[in-house]
C-alpha cells in the first residue's frame, strides 16, 4: 500500500513539474514569436510571401507543441489509471 502511495505522489510531483517546464517554455516561445513578428514588421525587405512562410512554420511548430502535450498528457492519465487498479 505505501508503495503506491509514493508513486502516486511520485507521479504527481512529474507531472507537475512538466507542466510548469511546459508552461514556462510556451511563454517563452510566445515571446520570441512576438519579438520577431515586431522585428519583421519594421524590415521593409521581408515580403508578405516570407512573413506568411515563417507563420506557416510557427503554426507547425504550435501544432507539433500540442500534439506533444497531449501525448503526456494521455500517458500520464494511463499511468494514474494503472496505479489506481492496484
Amino acid at each position: 500500500m505505501e508503495t503506491t502511495q509514493f508513486a502516486k505522489q511520485a507521479l504527481g510531483f512529474q507531472k507537475t513539474m512538466f507542466d510548469n517546464s511546459f508552461n514556462a517554455m510556451t511563454m517563452v516561445q510566445d515571446q520570441t514569436e512576438k519579438m520577431v513578428n515586431g522585428y519583421l514588421d519594421q524590415l521593409p525587405w521581408v515580403t508578405a510571401e516570407g512573413k506568411k512562410s515563417l507563420q506557416t512554420s510557427v503554426d507547425m511548430a504550435k501544432k507539433a507543441q500540442d500534439d506533444f502535450k497531449k501525448a503526456v498528457d494521455e500517458s500520464f492519465s494511463k499511468i494514474e489509471d494503472l496505479l489506481e487498479e492496484k
